[in-house]
């Protein structure tokens, strides 16, 4: 159940491994919370990730499958938020450059601990790390966690900061930057500094804005898209699956596709839907814990909208790629990277345009902009944008939009997130959640420990399919029907 790229992967290796499969996906797409969108239909039609964007170089089982796939001479360097020195940062007087940004980021967080009731004994290098820590938390993350970074910077963790040798950390001509990565490296003590939700947050702050992630030139769905053309199965879409009932001998699954509602049975089942899509899915034969964890798995709603402009007009401005922080309801905003060799430069070309990744949003603010109508949430960022980038209001700049509203989506509900979490509270939920019931399993990246990544997807589908592989009936239904080891068809 499910052609998202846990769905595929599980196919793909299940088949190599001479099961008879067959993938239902209830949407009219494959891909899953992998979207690459496409303005046009030709090959140099700009396009835009509305889901997955990146990958980081330390993601292993992603890179293999990249490979596996004939991929990795499309691999580049994906530049990130911080990454681009013309990008843009909003302080309280407006819009600054990364470049330009220490100053201002600096004199706004002074005056927040000076509201807070804090003194001014801080070396400026501290000020430095409570400075750029809070822009990026800012924004990457949900206003609950940004209250906790100013709650816990003015508890404690400034203080263990300013115990420390900060000068191997700083960066940039001034020395008025700190790497944040280098130092929570090489300092991962000052993390008991962090209270418990935004300790667990830190792990994705850091991942996001580090400099080895990386991309697929040409779309992320290309992975998707050729797990899909190796399988040898039935792959259908627009197949909801509305009910599961799960026997001693296999898994009864009732799917509807139209007005149409059929029963089909299999041998086993992995269920890689998100938990919110199965939460509306009928159940027998799953036990209680297996109910609870479906509802314990916690969703963080996502909106991504794109704008399509009849130039690359950011590059005029000195912005290569990167993102800038626009603030407001949009807070991120990505440009698509102007690589050196001229087979990246897709989108260039005259009468194409180029997309622009004008919001990224997540938690209460994708929530806001996502229940808009999709007309006045492209209006919205392009209002916010345009504070920016006013050359968004030139007659004919912007061709055309598209969003992706993943919080409010019937196929996801958004990703799962830990956040706030203990580590040995991780894993039992991970645990839980992968725990299969009977001959039904269950995988996708809210059953690994790489939640909201491809490479948890992956993970939890490797870990199924070894499930699968290994089921061991109990010894009443081996006595019965002696199927242990036989192909069987994955739905």
């Amino acid at each position: 159940m499910g052609a998202g790229v846990a769905g595929l992967t599980t196919a793909y290796e299940l088949e190599r491994r001479g099961f008879h499969v067959e993938v239902i996906e209830g949407d009219t797409r494959i891909g899953g919370r992998v979207l690459t969108h496409r303005f046009g239909t030709g090959p140099d039609a700009p396009t835009v990730e509305l889901g997955a964007m990146r990958i980081p170089a330390h993601h292993r089982l992603t890179l293999e499958y990249i490979d596996r796939m004939g991929l990795t001479g499309n691999l580049r360097r994906f530049t990130t938020l911080l990454s681009e020195e013309n990008a843009f940062l909003r302080v309280p007087t407006g819009f600054v450059r990364v470049r330009d940004a220490s100053g201002p980021l600096c004199e706004t967080f002074r005056a927040e601990l000076a509201l807070r009731g804090g003194d001014r004994r801080y070396a400026a290098p501290a000020i430095a790390f409570g400075a750029w820590l809070t822009a990026v938390v800012d924004a990457t993350a949900p206003p609950e966690l940004r209250a906790a970074l100013r709650d816990d910077l003015h508890r404690q963790l400034l203080d263990l900061v300013a115990r420390l040798d900060l000068a191997p950390h700083l960066r940039g001509p001034a020395r008025d930057r700190i790497d944040l990565h280098s130092l929570f490296s090489a300092h991962p003590e000052i993390r008991t500094g962090c209270s418990g939700r935004l300790n667990s947050f830190l792990d994705d702050i850091l991942t996001e804005t580090s400099p080895a992630l990386l991309r697929l030139h040409g779309g992320m769905d290309q992975l998707p898209r050729r797990l899909a053309g190796r399988l040898k199965g039935r792959l259908s879409c627009g197949r909801r699956v509305v009910g599961i009932d799960v026997q001693d001998d296999g898994v009864l699954v009732r799917v509807r596709a139209g007005a149409r509602t059929t029963v089909e049975q299999a041998d086993f089942v992995v269920c890689t839907l998100p938990f919110p899509a199965l939460r509306r899915v009928r159940l027998s034969g799953v036990d209680d814990d297996k109910r609870a964890v479906l509802e314990d798995v916690v969703y963080c709603p996502a909106t991504k909208v794109a704008l399509h402009c009849r130039e690359p007009f950011w590059r005029e401005e000195g912005i290569r790629g990167g993102a800038s922080f626009t603030g407001g309801l949009i807070r991120q905003t990505y440009y698509p990277a102007a690589d050196d060799r001229a087979e990246d430069a897709v989108g260039d070309s005259p009468g194409n345009g180029a997309g622009l990744l004008a919001s990224y949003t997540i938690g209460d603010e994708a929530e806001r902009i996502g229940r808009l109508p999709a007309r006045r949430r492209h209006r919205l960022v392009l209002d916010e944008l345009a504070a920016a980038h006013p050359r968004l209001r030139r007659p004919g700049m912007v061709l055309g939009s598209a969003s992706a509203v993943w919080g409010l989506s019937r196929w996801s509900g958004g990703c799962a997130t830990r956040w706030g979490r203990s580590a040995a509270e991780c894993e039992m939920e991970r645990l839980r959640a992968a725990r299969p019931a009977g001959r039904l399993f269950f995988a996708g990246e809210h059953c690994s420990t790489a939640p909201a990544w491809i490479e948890g997807a992956i993970e939890s589908a490797l870990h199924a399919v070894h499930q699968v592989v290994h089921y061991a009936p109990p010894a009443r239904v081996i006595g019965v029907s002696g199927r242990r080891g036989r192909a069987g068809a994955l739905r």
